[in-house]
């Protein structure tokens, strides 16, 4: 007879649910269809009612009724398929047993247990002269945050190829996330007296780019690049050109419609001939006769969020040189289609086509043929963010290659007791915290220099620094996708995040600024300040 003890509760063991604890022999006897028990990791479960439902069918699991298959349920399904649905199937536990597999389990929020997993600012028994308290705080909502809202969306809309969900859109606005993707600087007061407020209680005097940088670690942790793309990409690089440099009737009037969730903007400047090489743009602006609109013509392409945009901050080529200019859908004569990319259609990547759009000069951004600035003027930023997003997606990944070499067993043992295995493992781990550890130090020289100083000292840096993380994120890519295997390649199921992740690193590697010119950049702004010679 079974031990009429209770079994001591873990995450699998429902709260008020009566549980025994059962001898192997005991599990062995419900080996049938109609009497199917199996152990997992010490736990017991009845399947009997579930095997029908099992989406690879009843036979895989009727196959295995009465037996252990911890091995089995392990080497095609990770622990947190127990967390959500062992608690209706579980009956008891193993005499004198204890679970074996390593619990990576969190609850929503949380930090990862797993090593590395995590950056070293916020390991337990690590210290940081980077963030203090309310980074952890603004950390911690902000994950719990994407946890609850914007992955459950993410994982629909990626397959479905929508656009993100409008109603996420506009909690995040009311959340202030629009407002904090901006960064930190003088127009974040300017914001707050429009009633456009940070999250978790930051203001204009609190805000520093460290906040900024959890931020967008945390939301590139759903792990989908069409998706982080679309859920605002176009706004981070779209909506400062009217922030910086449009009126101040202009910025009144479009600034609290796209950080309130009303609208949406985007960046257009690369055109089919013309990507980094910005001075080879030909969509052109001509002033009317009477000197009071723009008459532009041209086509854009690749442009993150175009599909639904309303605004189009546009570079122009003028009489003498390049113009920003603010194209809003509504005055007609634009026309934008879909481009499928490696991602999904979510980001509303798209082909824009200008013609003869009508434009009021007042939608003019900066001086006239004086749009070379404004168009530089974000590149450091865009740049960092990238970098911030795709070194912490390659931790992610690593993180998912440490849980899945600790839980596949081959040749008798777990993948993590191979050599090779250990090996690409530690390639990973050595890459990924060099490139946090510049990463933190470079945005600790944002916190602390003016505009001007930024765009003298930091930008060949920064383009050094993007060059070496999507680097960093083809070793990653390579690495994990061997380790995983065929799942590796699997749209569904345990290897989903690799997948997706070996499709679309390259993006960060493109997107931006290329990896060779941004590679360029940085040692040529090196060169101008080698020391001069003095005979």
């Amino acid at each position: 007879m079974s031990d009429a003890r209770e079994v001591i509760p873990s995450n699998i063991t429902p709260a008020g649910k009566k549980l025994k604890l059962f001898t192997r022999n005991e599990v062995a006897t419900h080996n049938s269809a109609e009497d199917c028990w199996v152990v997992i990791d010490s736990y017991v479960y009845d399947l009997t009612r579930f095997a029908d439902m099992h989406p690879g069918g009843a036979l895989i699991i009727t196959s295995l009724a009465g037996r252990d298959v911890t091995d089995e349920f392990y080497g095609l399904h990770r622990q947190e398929v127990l967390q959500k649905f062992g608690p209706r199937y579980v009956i008891g536990q193993i005499l004198n047993e204890k679970a074996k597999v390593v619990n990576t389990y969190r609850k929503p929020g949380a930090l990862s247990d797993v090593p590395y997993a995590e950056p070293y600012s916020v390991r337990p028994g690590f210290k940081s002269p980077y963030y203090d308290e309310s980074h952890h705080r603004l950390r911690k909502w902000m994950r719990t945050f994407v946890e609850e809202h914007i992955i459950p969306d993410a994982l629909e809309k990626e397959q479905s190829n929508e656009r993100p969900s409008l109603e996420l859109w506009k909690k995040m606005a009311a959340e202030g996330l629009h407002v904090a993707r901006l960064g930190p600087g003088k127009h974040i007061a300017q914001l707050e007296k429009m009633g456009l407020k940070l999250p978790c209680g930051l203001t204009a005097d609190t805000y520093t780019y460290f906040h900024e940088a959890v931020l967008n670690e945390e939301l590139s942790r759903i792990g989908a690049r069409g998706y982080g793309d679309g859920i605002g990409g176009g706004m981070v690089i779209g909506l400062p050109p009217v922030l910086n440099f449009g009126s101040e009737k202009l910025r009144n009037r479009i600034i609290p419609e796209v950080l309130k969730g009303e609208k949406f903007i985007c960046l257009a400047i690369t055109e089919a001939f013309a990507g980094s090489d910005v001075a080879g743009l030909t969509t052109t602006a001509k002033l009317t006769d009477d000197g009071k609109f723009w008459i532009v013509n041209g086509t854009k392409k690749w442009i993150t969020n175009g599909t639904f945009a309303d605004y189009f901050s546009t570079a122009c080529r003028t009489d003498k040189g390049l113009t920003m200019i603010l194209i809003e859908r509504s005055f007609g004569g634009v026309e934008t289609k879909v481009i499928k990319t490696s991602y999904s259609h979510t980001a509303g990547t798209s082909y824009v086509t200008f013609e003869n759009v009508k434009v009021p000069v007042e939608n003019t951004l900066g001086k006239v043929n004086d749009g070379l600035k404004v168009v530089l003027s974000n590149f450091n930023h865009e740049r960092w963010v990238m970098c911030v997003s795709a070194n912490r997606v390659a931790r992610l990944i690593l993180e998912e290659c440490m849980k899945w070499a600790d839980q596949r067993k081959v040749f008798g043992q777990k993948l993590n007791q191979q050599p090779v295995i250990r090996q690409k493992l530690a390639s990973m781990m050595a890459k990924i915290e060099a490139d946090t550890a510049w990463l933190e130090s470079i945005t600790y020289q944002m916190c602390n220099m003016t505009y001007a100083e930024m765009s003298e000292h930091l930008a060949g840096p920064i383009g050094l620094l993007k060059f070496n993380i999507t680097r960093t994120a083809q070793l990653v890519a390579d690495e994990a996708v061997q380790i995983f295997g065929g799942r590796a390649i699997t749209k569904t199921g345990m290897g989903r995040l690799i997948e997706l992740y070996q499709r679309t690193y390259k993006f960060d590697a493109i997107l931006g600024g290329s990896e060779e010119i941004l590679a360029d950049l940085g040692v040529r702004q090196a060169l101008k300040k080698m020391p001069v010679e003095k005979l």
